[in-house]
């Protein structure tokens, strides 16, 4: 049996609040709530000896109905087992965050170092995943789609012609103009010839190549995996026995490794194209006079410099955009993240692989520019 003692603006509870109890005390309960008339009404449960889930749903009831006239519910004395009842089953407890206390530079710096280790090793199993699906892949085809190949090689390296040609052939045409000036007050307007093709195919030719390319398919591949990852479609794959990285990425791989250095070709011949018709408006050069100087000015290894700039900067733009991919969290919002972060950093690690491989080709041995 349970019942119930009010006195002004307090109500005490004796015996049990379980389920055969609550019809009885939710109608002793209706007297005490006229007393609601400071600011808080105090529940003492002392008496409580046990409590069920239809107790605690009462307790629930009497602080809607005191809300209701403006007052305020306190539990007083509640046993630990009641407390931890009430903790349990209640729908108006409110969860209390934990304060959160500063940390000193030294755990900030912990921190971070055991973060980027786990970085770095996430990104050494896909690199080292990336490598042997890919050599492999080149005699076994088992776990790729058919003709997926060619696919990506159109979406990733036709479709991105006509936006790589026109830069291309806007740089050629600004460089020449620019040098055009400087060279003119020497008598030396030829060497526009000299000047535009040997840094188109050493420069700038790959760079804004591989530039577009992170804008355009490197963050394609990152919100198409990061979309496959979030929708558990990667998760789906192993369970049929895929590998995701040889299934979604080698592909890829493949046609970023074939269209990158293609599409610097043309890059690079548009861009002299470019250079060209200054050359022949504003400088009054012939067409002959400056393809014999183009061609007198380069030399085969200028053409392996830009070759081999353009497969490292494929590479680090397929693996920058699969890693991000892989390491989505978060729904839609998470994509979009992965999908910024994938050309932020993919543009500046194709610009310090530049600058490394630049540094490499200019002091290498038997190198001479």
């Amino acid at each position: 049996m349970a019942q119930i003692t009010i006195t002004h603006n307090r109500m005490a509870i004796q015996g049990d609040l379980v389920i055969a109890t609550i019809p009885k005390l939710l109608k002793e309960s209706e007297r005490g709530l006229s007393h609601c008339a400071d600011s808080h009404f105090f529940v003492d449960l002392s008496g409580v000896s046990a409590i069920d889930s239809a107790g605690v749903a009462f307790l629930d009831d009497l602080k809607e109905k005191v809300a209701a006239k403006r007052c305020e519910l306190a539990l007083e004395n509640a046993s630990p087992d009641v407390q931890k009842s009430i903790d349990t089953f209640s729908l108006k407890r409110i969860e209390q965050p934990e304060p959160q206390t500063g940390q000193s530079i030294f755990e900030k710096m912990g921190n971070w170092a055991v973060k980027s280790w786990h970085r770095f090793l996430e990104l050494l199993y896909l690199v080292a995943d990336t490598f042997y699906f890919t050599f492999v892949g080149l005699v076994r085809k088992k776990g790729m789609r058919q003709g997926e190949f060619i696919n990506q090689c159109i979406i990733i390296g036709m479709n991105a012609f006509p936006i790589v040609a026109l830069i291309s052939f806007l740089i050629g045409f600004i460089l020449a103009l620019q040098s055009a000036a400087q060279l003119r007050q020497f008598g030396a307007s030829i060497y526009v010839a000299d000047l535009v093709a040997i840094s188109m195919t050493r420069e700038m030719g790959p760079i804004m190549t591989a530039i577009v390319f992170a804008g355009r398919s490197g963050s394609a591949i990152a919100s198409e995996i990061a979309t496959m990852e979030v929708t558990e479609e990667t998760d789906a794959l192993k369970s049929m026995a895929l590998n995701p990285v040889r299934f979604i990425l080698v592909p890829k791989m493949y046609a970023l490794t074939t269209m990158m250095p293609l599409l610097t070709i043309l890059s690079t011949i548009i861009g002299i194209l470019g250079a060209l018709v200054i050359g022949v408006t504003y400088l009054d050069i012939g067409m002959k006079p400056f393809y014999d100087q183009v061609v007198k000015s380069l030399i085969v290894r200028d053409i392996w410099t830009g070759l081999i700039k353009s497969v490292v900067f494929a590479w680090i733009i397929g693996l920058v955009g699969a890693y991000q991919g892989f390491r989505v969290k978060g729904g839609a919002e998470g994509v979009g993240k992965a999908t910024t972060a994938s050309v932020v950093v993919s543009i500046f690690m194709v610009i310090l692989a530049d600058s490394i491989l630049g540094l490499i080709f200019y002091f290498g041995e038997g190198v001479s520019y």
